[in-house]
This record gives structure tokens, C-alpha cells and sequence, in this order.
């Protein structure tokens, strides 16, 4: 059977489930150049009015229903199209009451009719003054206002980028969210930015169509006045009503779904990022202290009793306003009362069984202990985001340290604050916090210049300078600069740092044996090679927790075991061992610390320092204490160097004395990673930013 070239075509292009969706934006473009082009009757022209109408106050309806302004990303579009088919409609009507307005009020349609006659009781000279009135108010208050906010908020948009950017870096970096959630965040930014520009061109729209709507007003008007006095012979008083009281009514059809549209474009524009709408952030704040509601009753009731003043409308104001406060604070004191409700303790009954070795409680390796308050945060059946920012974590670390960290035992402690946490590990308390209910943590990255309303905190990962602030400053805080977390992100960031700082004492036999298990799943002659023959499983633990400890990765598995089984027969301590593994991993060690980098900054040991250093080795005295002294000082000066220019905390020093220097300064600061020349690739060029000893 033959097939149409209509069907060919759609076959080709597979288009034979084209949505409906698909075609909703040619049809709009070919209605609007029919209006303009082809004459309408009244009965279509009443159609369309009516769906213009009905269209606006969708947009409005959505507008106040957004909660954030990428909900509604094509509203720029929108407002082109709404202004393009309001201005189609305009000419379609122009022509009609050009054409026919002489036979009656009815020649354009009932709508233009019914705004002509009904809205204005069918005085022209009210017609227009409200029609001025109308596009006065568009124009100068609405569609200025939301033009002026759009170009603001497209420029902090651009100046906010960089600084919601490094959150993103950041949160991707502490395993706090996904590479595809990052690219995902990454976009929303480039299109929010990219919104708030296409409004500030958008708005140029409404301004423009207002102009227009006074400018066919008025050609209209003459033009029909013209065409009734020269053409169909009617006296000047009689055209006038005729012609003035239909181009009013088509102004006035025309002109209210603008005034809507440029509202919805200022409650677009106007709103601040949040989980409400922006009724419910109306209401909310409006509403919601009923110390302002008693004062505003007490102003109203006050010129109630002024004589002269309708006091009845005022006094039953004042009544409506002091149930309304009086109806708020029932509220707030039953949320009170049940926040602050003690949780009853679990019901306890007198035990007759005999103690037994079950009673005997092994700490857990890692555990985390939480407020009443942080509850549904760490519950599973509440949904608590927690949990999977913890699983994400101990994966990141899994991937890239080389082993999986103990599981975080969670449970609540009602001795603690509400919304206090702490971090134990083996029943020791390793870090603690506390976050604010219901506010994000917008932490100083150093460069910023504007300080920001809320409650002043220190950052509990890495002690940095933030703030607690509400939920509607975030985008602000952000513009300023500010890195903005929630109370979530900052315990997994916190867990993350301990994580980090904690890897060799989380590092046991359990682990790794656990590891070795792995290993022989894919190199399993190595692993038969070395251990138990070569090396003992306690020997193996102690190399590998050194090396985690210093903050080497020990995923290439590979390399350490060879290394172990070519040189662990001649050498049997495990610190020269160590020293022989580091090497071996150099290469890796250097692209963790430097990577992309054929220069490499550090900070140098000086010769004659490093030959008293070697000289006390030899000797087995320790340093002198006013020695040990300059040390500590000139190696924070060193990093404090390192910290201005972004070099990595490294300090290169000579192979015999790496593993004493890294204990003895690893002690003060744990950042510190110290290496010796032979663990960096010999291509590299070593630029000294700082000499410890130099005096």
C-alpha cells in the first residue's frame, strides 16, 4: 500500500508521537499573524479577548504559586508571547471598529461592548481617564519597578556566580553530593543568571506595549472620527461616542490583562528564594507576631474613637485585629508547648536475670551522638537526609584513602542540647557542634567584605568565621560572597574533617584484614606471596596505618605489596620499610600534592639546620628545647607564607630526616605533610617559598 508524503515525512522523522505540547508554540505565531493579517468576526474576537484574560490570570496564578524563580524559567517567553497575541488582538479590533463601528456598540463584539459601556456607565471622558489611570499605573509603578529589580538582580545574579560555584566545588569535594548532582547545581546557577538577564530585557516588553496601548488609543479615536464624519456621513457628536466609547472598551480589554501580566512579572522578580510560595510567605510574615497585630489594633482603634471618623468600620477592624493576635499567640504557645515537651524514658522493669557476658559493651569504633532536636535529620523513617550524606562520605573516603571507614553508630543522648551533636570514636569524644533549627550556616571564606544579619558562630570543621542566618538572606549571603550550607552539610562536613584527620587510629587490624580480603579478589598471588610468608599481618597493619596517617592513599595496592615482597626479606623494621614504600610511591605522592604542576612550591629545611638535625640522630639526643622552639615558630611562619600564595602545606626535607621531622612537627600542625626528595618525580622543579633554619 502507498503512503502519503505526509506520513513519510512524519515516519522519517520519527514524529509519529509527536505531544501535542510540540505545536502549542507554532499554532500561537500563526494565530497571531491571522489576527493581524485577516479580518475577524466579532463573535472569534470575543473568543480571544476572553482567552487573553483567562491567560493572564494564569500567569498571575503561577507567579504567586512559584517557590523559586527557576519553577517558572519560560515566563520571559511567556511574557513575549502574551504581549505579541495582546497586541494582535489589538490591531484585529482596531480594524473591526474601523470598519464596522458605525453600525452599532455591538460591532466589535460583546466584550469590547460590555468594557465600553458597563466598566464606565458609557461616559467616554471616564473611559479614558480610567484608561490613563490604568496605563499610568502599569507603566510608572509596576512595570518600572519590576524592570529596575530584574536589572539588579541580574547583576548580583553574575557577581553571586563564582561564590555559589565554590559551594558546589565544595559540597562535590566532601563527598556531600554526586558529580551528576554538581553539574545539575551548576546549571540551575547559569540559568538563574541567565532568568534574571532575560527578564531584565523581557520587562523592556510590558513598557513598550503600555506605550503602544496609548498610541493606538489615540489613532483609533481620530481614525474613527474620520471615518464617521467623511465616510458614513454621521454628525461629529454621535462618531465621537460611537467610535471613542468602542476604542475605549478595546483599550480597556486589553490594557487590565497587561496590568496583570506586569504584576505577575513583579511578584516574579520581587520574591526571595524559599519553600513557600509567596502567599504563604505573606501570610507568614504578615501574620504571624501578634505584638505588631495588637499595636496596629491599638492605632485603629484609637481613630475609631476620633468624631467624624466612621467609627463602626474602625472599631470592628480593631476587634478583627485583636482576635487575630489573640488566635496567633494559642497557636505559637501550643507549637511551644509541645517542642519543649521532655521525651518520657523508656519504661523500665526490674531485671531477674543474672549478668552474663552480653552485658559487656564493646565501644563502637566510630559514633555519633545527637540532640532530641536532630532526631528526624538521623531517622531513616522520617526520611533524614543525614544518613545518605554519611553512606556518600564514607564511599568518597573508601575511594579515595583505599579503605572503608567503620560504619557511624548513631543514637540520641538527651543530656545534650536539642540541636547539639558529638563525634566519638572508640567512647572518645573526638569533635562536637551544635546548628541552628531552621537556619543555613553562611561561612566567611575570607574575602568577603559585608558582614550579614544573624547569630555569629565559628564554623566547627575548620573554624572558620560564619554566621547563622535565616532562610530568606541565603541569596543575599551568597551575592556577598559567603559559602551557604545547611545545618545537614555542616555535620557531614565536620564528620568529613574527622574523617580525614582520624584515618590512621580508624585504621586497625580489622580493617586491615578486611583490605587483604579484598586484595586477594584480584591479586591473589601477591597476597599468598607476602603474607604470611614475608611479612606478618601486624607488620603489613603498621606500614599501611603510617601511610594513612600521613595522608597517603594506599589504593595503589599493587605497588606496596611489591615493594614489601622485594625488600621486607633484607629489612625488618617497619619505619625503614615505610620510608621504602614512600618512595616507591612517589610518584603518586606527587600528584596528590601537585598536580597539573611542573613547579612545585615548598618550604626548605637549611643545610646547616639539617646537619645539626642529622647530628642529633646520630647522637640519640633529642633537640634542644630552645631549638625545637624556632622550629615550631619559623614553620608556622612558613605556612602561613604557604597559605597567601595557595601552595599545599608541604615541607621538603632530607630523606634520613623525613620520618623524625613528621613526627616531631606533625605534632603541632596536623596540615603539615612532610616529604623527602626522593619521593618527588624528578621532573618537577622545587621552588623554595620559605627556609626553616635560615637564620
Amino acid at each position: 500500500m502507498n503512503k502519503s508524503p505526509l506520513f513519510a515525512f512524519f515516519a522519517k522523522h520519527n514524529l509519529k508521537n509527536v505531544h501535542y505540547q510540540v505545536l502549542a508554540g507554532p499554532l500561537l505565531i500563526l494565530l497571531i499573524l491571522s489576527m493581524m493579517v485577516l479580518p475577524l468576526p466579532p463573535f472569534l474576537l470575543d473568543l480571544f479577548f476572553t482567552f487573553n484574560i483567562a491567560l493572564a490570570i494564569i500567569i498571575l496564578i503561577v507567579a504567586l504559586f512559584t517557590r523559586q524563580v527557576l519553577d517558572f524559567a519560560a515566563f520571559p517567553t511567556v511574557l513575549l508571547f502574551a504581549t505579541l497575541l495582546r497586541l494582535s488582538l489589538n490591531v484585529a479590533s482596531t480594524r473591526v471598529v474601523l470598519l464596522h463601528g458605525h453600525t452599532g456598540s455591538d460591532a466589535a463584539g460583546r466584550v469590547i461592548e460590555a468594557f465600553g459601556h458597563f466598566l464606565v456607565g458609557g461616559n467616554f471622558a471616564i473611559g479614558i481617564v480610567v484608561f490613563i489611570i490604568l496605563v499610568i499605573i502599569n507603566f510608572m509603578v509596576i512595570t518600572k519597578g519590576a524592570g529596575r529589580i530584574a536589572e539588579v538582580g541580574a547583576r548580583f545574579a553574575l557577581d553571586g556566580m563564582p561564590g555559589k560555584q565554590m559551594a558546589i566545588d565544595a559540597d562535590l569535594n566532601a563527598g556531600l553530593i554526586g558529580e551528576d548532582e554538581a553539574k545539575i547545581r551548576r546549571a540551575e546557577v547559569t540559568q538563574e543568571a541567565d532568568f534574571y538577564g532575560s527578564m531584565d530585557g523581557a520587562s523592556k516588553f510590558v513598557r513598550g506595549d503600555a506605550i503602544a496601548g496609548l498610541l493606538i488609543m489615540a489613532i483609533t479615536i481620530i481614525g474613527g472620527l474620520l471615518v464617521g464624519v467623511a465616510q458614513h456621513g454621521l454628525a461629529i457628536g454621535e462618531a465621537a461616542k460611537t467610535y471613542v466609547l468602542l476604542t475605549i472598551g478595546d483599550g480597556l480589554v486589553a490594557q487590565i490583562p497587561s496590568l496583570i501580566i506586569s504584576t505577575a512579572a513583579g511578584v516574579i522578580v520581587t520574591r526571595v528564594a524559599s519553600e513557600q510560595n509567596i502567599s504563604e510567605q505573606m501570610l507568614g510574615q504578615l501574620f504571624n507576631n501578634p505584638q505588631i497585630l495588637i499595636l496596629a489594633a491599638l492605632v485603629i482603634g484609637l481613630l475609631g474613637l476620633i468624631p467624624g471618623m466612621p467609627n463602626i468600620v474602625f472599631l470592628l477592624f480593631t476587634g478583627g485585629l485583636v482576635t487575630l493576635a489573640w488566635w496567633v499567640t494559642t497557636r505559637q504557645k501550643k507549637s511551644q508547648t509541645a517542642l519543649n515537651e521532655p521525651v518520657p524514658p523508656p519504661a523500665t522493669t526490674p531485671s531477674t536475670v543474672e549478668a552474663n557476658w552480653s552485658d559487656v559493651i564493646i565501644e563502637d569504633a566510630l559514633a555519633m551522638e545527637v540532640g532530641y532536636g536532630l532526631i528526624p535529620m538521623v531517622d531513616q523513617a522520617q526520611n533524614g537526609e543525614l544518613l545518605g550524606r554519611i553512606r556518600s562520605l564514607r564511599k568518597k573516603f573508601a575511594q579515595t584513602i583505599g579503605f572503608l571507614p567503620p560504619s557511624v553508630h548513631i543514637r540520641d543522648n538527651l543530656s545534650l542540647n536539642p540541636y547539639q551533636y558529638k563525634f566519638l570514636m572508640k567512647g572518645v569524644e573526638i569533635g562536637n557542634g551544635e546548628i541552628q533549627n531552621n537556619k543555613w550556616l553562611a561561612i566567611n571564606p575570607g574575602h568577603v567584605s559585608e558582614t550579614i544579619e544573624g547569630i555569629s558562630t565559628t564554623e566547627p570543621a575548620f573554624g572558620l568565621p560564619a554566621i547563622w542566618i535565616d532562610s530568606h538572606n541565603k541569596e543575599n549571603a551568597q551575592i556577598l560572597g559567603y559559602t551557604v550550607v545547611d545545618g545537614s552539610t555542616v555535620i557531614a562536613t565536620h564528620l568529613n574533617h574527622l574523617l580525614q584527620q582520624y584515618a590512621g587510629d580508624l585504621f586497625g587490624r580489622q580493617e586491615a584484614q578486611e583490605l587483604i580480603n579484598r586484595i586477594k579478589q584480584d591479586l591473589p598471588k601477591l597476597v599468598e606471596d607476602l603474607i604470611p610468608s614475608v611479612v606478618t599481618l601486624t607488620v603489613f597493619h603498621k606500614v599501611l596505618q603510617n601511610l594513612i596517617a600521613e595522608q597517603v592513599s594506599i589504593r595503589d595496592m599493587r605497588t606496596i605489596i611489591e615493594t614489601l615482597c622485594e625488600h621486607a626479606p633484607q629489612q625488618t623494621d617497619p619505619t625503614e620499610l615505610i620510608s621504602i614504600v614512600r618512595v616507591a610511591l612517589g610518584r603518586a605522592i606527587t600528584q596528590q600534592w601537585f598536580a597539573g604542576k611542573d613547579e612545585i612550591q615548598v618550604i626548605g629545611i637549611n643545610m646547616g639546620l639539617e646537619r645539626i638535625l642529622l647530628q642529633a640522630m646520630q647522637n640519640g639526643s633529642g633537640l634542644e628545647p630552645g631549638l625545637a622552639e624556632r622550629i615550631v615558630e619559623q614553620t608556622q611562619q612558613a605556612l602561613a607564607q604557604q597559605n597567601i600564595l595557595g601552595a599545599p602545606p608541604v615541607l621538603l626535607t632530607n630523606h634520613t630526616l623525613r620520618p623524625m621531622l613528621s613526627r616531631f612537627l606533625r605534632r603541632h600542625f596536623t596540615q603539615l605533610i612532610v616529604l623527602s626528595h626522593l619521593e618527588i618525580s624528578e621532573h618537577r622543579q622545587i621552588k623554595m617559598t620559605a627556609q626553616i633554619g635560615a637564620e
